[in-house]
């Protein structure tokens, strides 16, 4: 894993760690920039991550890089951006809590339906 700073003092700084953390700007610019030869591709990716440039990452660029930059352990955009609105620092939510959650949801929305249904059945709405 790359080395992080506790603190970065823009965003753009704090996508750089990712993108280090991916393995740089070419590996990481062909994967946002697939149909651009990987010298091109970094080079646009480096032009998006200078704040001096015009160019920019769209909304799904960042949340691509946010969360292969979750793979890979390096939190330094997500913090930064949960901290810049005032947040606590986000903690990731690993696959296996993140099945469970779901299935807990999603067993709760079984019941919920079932206790509707009875509800309905009662009422007459339901099987007359």
């Amino acid at each position: 894993m790359v080395p992080q700073s506790l603190f970065y003092e823009t965003f753009p700084d704090a996508l750089k760690a990712v993108v280090q953390a991916l393995g740089g700007a070419k590996p990481v610019g062909s994967k946002l920039w697939p149909e651009k030869t990987p010298d091109a591709a970094a080079r646009q990716l480096n032009d998006c991550l200078n704040e001096a440039r015009p160019e920019k990452l769209s909304p799904e660029q960042v949340l691509w890089l946010l969360a292969a930059g979750r793979q890979v352990g390096c939190h330094a955009a997500m913090n930064y951006l949960a901290r810049e609105a005032g947040y606590s620092d986000p903690l990731p939510i690993e696959p296996e809590d993140q099945r469970a959650a779901l299935q807990r949801q999603f067993i709760e929305a079984q019941k919920a339906m079932q206790a509707l249904a009875g509800r309905m059945e009662r009422a007459g709405m339901l099987g007359a």
